[in-house]
């Protein structure tokens, strides 16, 4: 049965767990540098020893990807362009707007918005195919206005094709692993090079994504998969059903209940036992509650705010929206007994690529803002120089900067201002 603890037991369980990228980076850095050096012929090469490459290239072609959309059930379509309508929708939501505005008297300052020109997904193929992924990072780049969307997979299921198909995609890899973090990053004659490498991977994926964020832009470094539920009351089946939908991810997903509540915490542990008879993934299931899962029993719903807080869940679940101005760091934030994760895993329309192991005291999730670039843009009349000049000359003196006091004095000297 999922183990039942007091908050004063539960240090170790919340203490943030590191992914062991060290190991991982040693791996991963030999394998980095022969894409490098080498282009497509180690991509190739590393394709077909880790992802089971049968061809020459890495490249599928658009005709593989129109007939697995084919094979796909109406449902299955249905659901795809339900889900990516919805993300869509929020994608442009999340948008920022050029504006250039007057700020003084002959000075107008703002910002222009541009899309990146070149995206790459990540989809992963281990144990389950992700389409929900491939909606979750190309349609909010699609809505940011990118030209090229380019995805990869190391096992591209049928799904998984025929949904890039569905969404317009064109560019669809079969590679996987650091080889297709480094040819996105690099670029090879078959492979773009990418601006930005977005969606999740396993630890060898993120520690390719964190050796080459200098050379390529990233969403973040992602571990691990969590859910937080605070909840001091609460239909138990809807708790343990939310518990398993996480833990099913994996053996080392985190699913963890915080409540004040003895009896709820004795009763969801119990619907737990009962829902694991018959669910398919049970064995990785509990394995993940046994691991990392626990029902923390806490002394008040404040206590249990300042354990979220402290561990900046990627999912957080809470049972009621007066909450919510006390919650600061969490990577999604669902409210109420009808608002699953699962929900916001495929259809709601938030993103699902959330930060993990802490990362979401930074940042929240991916964002069809991290698909653009907010480029300032100032114009000054001459009068308006004149007003900034003494500022910016003493400034740049105390920096030891003559030659930026001396260009804007020189353009007020005379008849400097006109020309």
């Amino acid at each position: 049965m999922m183990r039942i603890i007091e908050s004063k037991q539960a240090g170790k369980l919340l203490e943030r767990r590191t992914a062991r990228l060290s190991e991982a980076e040693t791996v991963v850095k030999p394998i980095l540098e022969a894409v490098r050096r080498r282009g497509d012929k180690a991509l190739v090469e590393y394709a077909k020893k880790f992802d089971g490459l049968d061809r020459a290239t890495v490249r599928l072609h658009a005709d593989e990807l129109a007939a697995a959309a084919e094979s796909l059930s109406p449902e299955f379509r249905a659901a795809v362009d339900t889900a990516a309508r919805n993300v869509r929708a929020f994608s442009q939501l999340q948008l920022p707007k050029s504006q250039i505005r007057r700020f003084a008297p002959g000075l107008n300052i703002g910002y222009v918005v541009r899309p990146l020109d070149t995206v790459a997904a990540y989809i992963p193929g281990g144990r389950y195919p992700l389409p929900s992924t491939l909606i979750m990072t190309a349609v909010p780049a699609q809505a940011a206005g990118v030209p090229n969307i380019c995805a990869c997979s190391p096992k591209p299921a049928p799904a998984v094709l025929g949904t890039a198909h569905l969404l317009g995609l064109s560019q669809v890899f079969h590679m996987g692993g650091a080889q297709a973090v480094a040819a996105f990053a690099y670029g090879t004659r078959t492979v773009p090079k990418a601006d930005r490498i977005v969606g999740p991977g396993n630890i060898y994926v993120a520690a390719a994504k964190k050796l080459l964020a200098g050379e390529v832009g990233i969403d973040f470094v992602a571990g691990p998969t969590e859910v937080m539920i605070i909840a001091p009351e609460g239909n138990p089946r809807f708790i343990a059903a939310d518990l398993l939908a996480q833990a099913e991810h994996d053996v080392d997903a985190a699913a963890i209940l915080l409540t004040p509540s003895t009896r709820l915490a004795r009763a969801v542990a119990a619907e737990i036992e009962r829902q694991l008879k018959d669910l398919p993934t049970a064995k990785v299931a509990r394995k993940s509650l046994e691991k990392n899962g626990a029902i923390i029993v806490v002394q008040s719903i404040d206590e249990a705010l300042e354990l979220a807080n402290r561990f900046a869940p990627e999912h957080l679940s809470v049972h009621h929206e007066a909450v919510l101005d006390r919650i600061q760091n969490a990577g999604a934030i669902f409210i109420g007994p009808f608002s699953p994760e699962a929900a916001g895993d495929y259809a709601s329309g938030p993103n699902h690529v959330l930060p993990t192991s802490g990362a979401a005291r930074v940042r929240g999730g991916l964002s069809a803002a991290d698909f653009v670039k907010v480029i300032s843009v100032q114009h000054l009349s001459a009068d308006a120089l004149r007003r900034l000049t003494t500022t910016v000359a003493t400034l740049a003196r105390a920096e030891g900067l003559e030659a930026h006091a001396r260009s804007v004095e020189l353009r007020l000297e005379g008849d400097g201002a006109n020309g």
